[in-house]
C-alpha cells in the first residue's frame, strides 16, 4: 500500500443521546449517535417513537389521533 494515502485509524469514543458511551475504531476521535443498542427498540423490546422534525405530531394532527406515551 502507498504511504500517506489512508487516514489514521484510531480508537474513538461513541456517545449516545441516552447517555451510553463505548469505544470503537474510527478515523474520527469522537462520534455522537441518536440511538444505540442500549436504547434501540429492537434490542430493548419496548416501542419508542423517534421523532425527527415533528413528523409524529404532524401525522397525529392530520388523522385526528391522540398520541399514547409508554
Amino acid at each position: 500500500m502507498k504511504e500517506g494515502l489512508h487516514p489514521k485509524y484510531n480508537e474513538a469514543v461513541v456517545k449516545c443521546a441516552c447517555g451510553e458511551t463505548f469505544t470503537t475504531g474510527s478515523t474520527k476521535s469522537e462520534l455522537r449517535v441518536e440511538i444505540c443498542s442500549k436504547c434501540h427498540p429492537f434490542f430493548t423490546g419496548k416501542q419508542k417513537l423517534v421523532d425527527t422534525g415533528g413528523r409524529v405530531e404532524k401525522f397525529m394532527k392530520k388523522f385526528n389521533l391522540e398520541k399514547s406515551e409508554e
